[in-house]
C-alpha cells in the first residue's frame, strides 16, 4: 500500500511534464511585422486607426486586428537623430513585449540601412583592422542583447545582417571583393555573441532574394564552407501584382530545398511587400505565401513577416499596406484566416495589377487578337476590371474552367457595361456540349447581368466574355460569380433587398441614399476609394425601421473630383455602390 502511494505521488508530481519519447509540440507559426519606423511616424504625428474606426496605437492594432504575434525591429550603431538606435529599439521591444509579442531583432552593423548594395561600416567603425571589425562585431550585438536581457527580454530570433547578399561591413567583408572568408567570420562571431547572452535564441543569416535558389545555394554553401553558423535562413521577398504567383511558388521551391540542403537548419521569410496601391493583391500574395511557408516539411517554415506596412506617405516608401487616411489596406487581411474562396478565381480582375494575362483567365483568339483582352482601372466595386477593346477589328474570348464543382444547376452572374456595336459580345457558361449566354446591353453605366440555368454534369464548367467586334468597340467586365441555383433558390427575399440608390450621381455637393429595410437594424455609410480605403465615414444609425428611408449624407466638399465608392451596410447585409464627384 505504502509502495502504489509512493508510485502514484511520483506520477502526480511528473506525469504532466512526460511525453512519449519522439513526440514533439510544433511551433505556433509567426505572423509578423517589421515596423522599425513607428515612434518616428508617432514623432511626426502620424495617426493609425483600427477596423472599427478608432485611433488605436499600432502594437495593439496589429495584434487585436490581424492576430499578428511577432515584431521585427532593425537596431543601427550610432544613426543621426538616434531613431533605430538601442535606446529606441529598446523602448520598442518593451511595448511588443508587455502586449506579448515574440521578438526578431534585425542587426544591420551600420548607421543607416544595410542591404544589397548598402552594407557601410558605422563612422565609429572605419579605421577598423578585420580583427578589431570582428570584435566589434561581438561586442555590439553583445551588449544590445544584454540590455533586452537586463530589462526582461529575449527575442526568440536575432538576425546577424540585414540583406547581405554580398556580405556586410565593405569592404573587408564583401563577398565579390574578399570571397567569403572575412564576411563569414563577422557572422559567425555575431553568433557566439547571440549564444552568449541567450543559448536559446535562433540566429538568422538574411538573403534578399527568397526565389532564387541558385543564389542561396551558391551563397549558404560559401557561408559554411568558411565555418559560419546560424540557424535560420531567414529571406525576403518584393514581387510586383504581375509576378507575385511565380515568386511565391519559387520561393516555396527553395524553402524546401534550403531545409533539405542544411540539416538542422529551419527558413523564414522575414521581409515580404507588394505595392500599397494593389491591396487585393497584397491579400492574396500573403494568403499564398503564408501557407506555403507553413507547408515546409518537418515544420521548418517559421514565419512570414511584413516589411513596414504601416507606412503611408512615409520617405517615399511605396510598399506598406496603409492607405493615406491611416487606415489599413484590405491587404493586412492576408494575415487573417484564409476565406472559403469563391467558385471563380480572381472574380474582381484585382489579384494582379492593369495586365494583359490576369490570374486565373485565360485569353484566345483565333485572330491573333490576345491584345485586345487586358485589364485596367474603373471597375465596379473596386479597382480593376476586365476590358476587350482594340483600335482595329478583333475576335477574343476571356475564359475560366472551374472544375470539381458538384453536379446541379448554375447562375452565373457579373457586372458589364458596352459600348455596343459588336457582332458578338456575349457573357457565357458552358458544361460538356450544353451552353447558356447572355449578350450584354449597350450601357455605359455598371449593369448587373444573371445568366442562369447552366447545367453541371461533369463537375466542370467553362465561364466567360467573347467578344466579335469592330474597331473602337469595348466591353468590360467585373466581379463574376457562379452561384449555385439551390441557394438562389432557398435564399429568403428579404436577404437581397433592391439595391440602395444614390442621388444626385454624379454630384458636385452635397448627395443622398434611398434604400429599404426588410427588418429593424442599425445602419451605417461610409465612403471608399476605389482602393478600399476608407475615406470617411456617412452616417451611424444605431436603429432605423423596417421599410423605405431616404438619407442625406452631406458633401464632398475637401475632396478631388474622382469616382468613390459607397458602403451601405446592415444586418449582415452589404451593398457598394459607384458615386462620381465632379
Amino acid at each position: 500500500m505504502l509502495l502504489s502511494t509512493r508510485l502514484l505521488l511520483v506520477f502526480l508530481l511528473f506525469g504532466a511534464c512526460w511525453r512519449p519519447v519522439g513526440a514533439q509540440t510544433t511551433p505556433v507559426f509567426s505572423k509578423g511585422a517589421d515596423i522599425s519606423w513607428v515612434t518616428e511616424m508617432e514623432a511626426n504625428n502620424y495617426k493609425f486607426y483600427n477596423k472599427a474606426g478608432a485611433q488605436q496605437d499600432l502594437f495593439q492594432l496589429f495584434k487585436g486586428d490581424y492576430g499578428l504575434n511577432t515584431i521585427r525591429l532593425r537596431v543601427w550603431v550610432n544613426p543621426p537623430g538616434g531613431y533605430c538606435s538601442p535606446a529606441d529599439v529598446l523602448a520598442k521591444a518593451q511595448r511588443a513585449q508587455a502586449l506579448g509579442y515574440r521578438l526578431l531583432i534585425d542587426f544591420h552593423y551600420s548607421d543607416t540601412f544595410a542591404d544589397p548594395g548598402h552594407q557601410t561600416k558605422p563612422a565609429a567603425w572605419q579605421s577598423y583592422t578585420v580583427d578589431q571589425l570582428k570584435q566589434a562585431v561581438y561586442d555590439h550585438t553583445a551588449a544590445v542583447l544584454t540590455t533586452l536581457k537586463t530589462n526582461g527580454i529575449t527575442p526568440e530570433w536575432v538576425q546577424v545582417g540585414n540583406e547581405t547578399n554580398d556580405g556586410m561591413l565593405w569592404p573587408e567583408g564583401r563577398i565579390t571583393v574578399n570571397g567569403f572568408g572575412n564576411f563569414a567570420a563577422f557572422v559567425d562571431q555575431g553568433y557566439a555573441a547571440v549564444k552568449a547572452v541567450s543559448p536559446t535564441t535562433k540566429v538568422v543569416v538574411h538573403f534578399a532574394n527568397g526565389n532564387d535558389n541558385g543564389a542561396f545555394r551558391y551563397y549558404f554553401d560559401g557561408l559554411q564552407t568558411a565555418g559560419a553558423r546560424w540557424d535560420v535562413m531567414g529571406m525576403s521577398l518584393y514581387p510586383d501584382a504581375a509576378t507575385w504567383p511565380t515568386y511565391t511558388a519559387q520561393t516555396q521551391a527553395n524553402m524546401n530545398d534550403m531545409v533539405s540542403r542544411y540539416p538542422g537548419k529551419e527558413v523564414m521569410v522575414v521581409e515580404v511587400g507588394l505595392d500599397s496601391y494593389v491591396p487585393i493583391a497584397t491579400r492574396e500574395l500573403l494568403l499564398d505565401l503564408i501557407a506555403k511557408t507553413q507547408a515546409v516539411p518537418g515544420g521548418k517554415g517559421l514565419g512570414v513577416v511584413y516589411w513596414e506596412p504601416e507606412a503611408y506617405n512615409w520617405q517615399g516608401y511605396s510598399k506598406g499596406a496603409w492607405g493615406t487616411d491611416g487606415h489599413a489596406t484590405v491587404g493586412m487581411d492576408g494575415f487573417l484566416p484564409a476565406p472559403t474562396p469563391p467558385l471563380v478565381y480572381n472574380p474582381g480582375f484585382e489579384y494582379s495589377a492593369a495586365t494583359q494575362n490576369p490570374l486565373g483567365w485565360t485569353t484566345t483568339s483565333t485572330t491573333g487578337d490576345a491584345d485586345a483582352d487586358y485589364t485596367e482601372t474603373g471597375g465596379y466595386s473596386s479597382q480593376f476590371r476586365l476590358t476587350h477593346y482594340k483600335a482595329t477589328a478583333y475576335q477574343v474570348t476571356t475564359s475560366q474552367v472551374i472544375s470539381n464543382l458538384p453536379n446541379g444547376t448554375y447562375t452565373l452572374r457579373a457586372w458589364a457595361q458596352s459600348g455596343g456595336g459588336q457582332t458578338t459580345c456575349q457573357l457565357y457558361g458552358r458544361s460538356g456540349t450544353a451552353e447558356q449566354a447572355l449578350t450584354l446591353p449597350t450601357t455605359g453605366t455598371w449593369t448587373q447581368l444573371s445568366l442562369p440555368g447552366i447545367v453541371v454534369a461533369n463537375g466542370q464548367c467553362e465561364i466567360g466574355l467573347r467578344s466579335v467586334a469592330a474597331a473602337g468597340n469595348y466591353c468590360s467586365l467585373d466581379d463574376v460569380e457562379l452561384v449555385p441555383a439551390t441557394a438562389l433558390a432557398t435564399t429568403p427575399t428579404s436577404a437581397a433587398p433592391a439595391a440602395p440608390q444614390l442621388y444626385p450621381n454624379p454630384t458636385t455637393g452635397s448627395f443622398s441614399i434611398s434604400y429599404v429595410l426588410d427588418q429593424p437594424a442599425a445602419v451605417t455609410v461610409a465612403l471608399y476609394s476605389l482602393t478600399g480605403q476608407l475615406v470617411r465615414a456617412l452616417a451611424a444609425l444605431p436603429s432605423a425601421p423596417a421599410g423605405p428611408h431616404h438619407l442625406a449624407l452631406g458633401t464632398l466638399d475637401g475632396l478631388p473630383a474622382g469616382v468613390y465608392l459607397v458602403q451601405l451596410r446592415h444586418a449582415g447585409y452589404v451593398s457598394t455602390q459607384r458615386l462620381v464627384k465632379l
